[in-house]
């Protein structure tokens, strides 16, 4: 299995490779974003096909992941359709000037297609499993399923708030959102979960690290702190929705 999951780090680095070469004759590094779920498409199929069997839990899980995956990167492609590279990858541009071409692969593509490889694990032990069904599988579906409805709905809310022209430079504090300050990221946190306790065995606990790791980086890195520090710098109501509603764990309004 060690070998495998070599094998494919190779594989996420050819794919984020060629992502970085589109993005350069694109200039937008924030076609990364679009490309992130489908990377997880990719290495999970390699992963599948290594040692594929008519098992029902491997293909169950592969079908889980093209589920999300697809979602989530058609979801992208369309919110930024027409739209100029997204703020956080043009400040870069703008600070690092003529080397940001080379640094881009780095900070960008190189960074996250290794939390891609690692995120991954539950994908490489689960898509190998050949047992069946247990009630911890049908768990991980439940948050799965949870997280998956949670992400989906709260993305589709704030799309439908956007379209109205009247809600221009204001904050949506209804729907999920008035649970949350993010609830697209807490139902992708949650779906991870999911993928794990499907993929978990007694021998493969430690593959926690996946879903732990996915978590600290919604909460603490490139999601909800990044986030919310830019929105309180472009949105004036935006500090009063800090005070008042839960940056990650939905919860009542206070």
């Amino acid at each position: 299995m060690g070998q495998l999951f070599l094998q494919g780090g190779l594989a996420i680095l050819i794919y984020v490779s060629i992502v970085w070469i589109i993005s350069l004759l694109k200039k937008d590094a924030g076609i990364m974003d679009i490309f992130w779920g489908l990377g997880f498409l990719v290495v999970g199929y390699f992963y599948l096909a290594a040692d594929y069997s008519s098992a029902l839990q491997p293909r169950l899980l592969y079908l889980l992941v093209l589920l999300w995956g697809l979602r989530l990167s058609i979801h992208i492609g369309v919110r930024n359709l027409g739209h100029a590279e997204d703020a956080r990858y043009a400040n870069w541009r703008n600070q690092y000037g003529a080397k940001w071409w080379w640094l881009s692969y780095l900070r960008v593509f190189i960074l996250q297609g290794v939390v891609m490889w690692i995120v991954s694990i539950p994908l490489l032990t689960g898509l190998q499993d050949q047992s069946s069904l247990t009630i911890l599988d049908w768990v991980g579906i439940l948050f799965f399923v949870v997280g998956f409805l949670v992400e989906s709905l709260g993305d589709w809310q704030l799309r439908q708030f956007k379209m109205n022209p009247a809600n221009k430079g204001q904050v949506l504090n209804t729907g999920l959102w008035g649970l949350t300050r993010h609830p697209n990221y807490f139902g992708e946190a949650l779906l991870w979960w999911g993928f794990t306790l499907i993929a978990i065995e007694l021998n493969t606990f430690w593959i926690v690290i996946s879903p732990v790791i996915m978590t600290w980086l919604l909460m603490k890195v490139s999601g909800v702190a990044m986030l919310d520090d830019l929105l309180r710098k472009t949105k004036p109501d935006y500090a009063e929705y800090i005070e008042n509603t839960n940056a990650f764990f939905p919860g009542k309004r206070k």
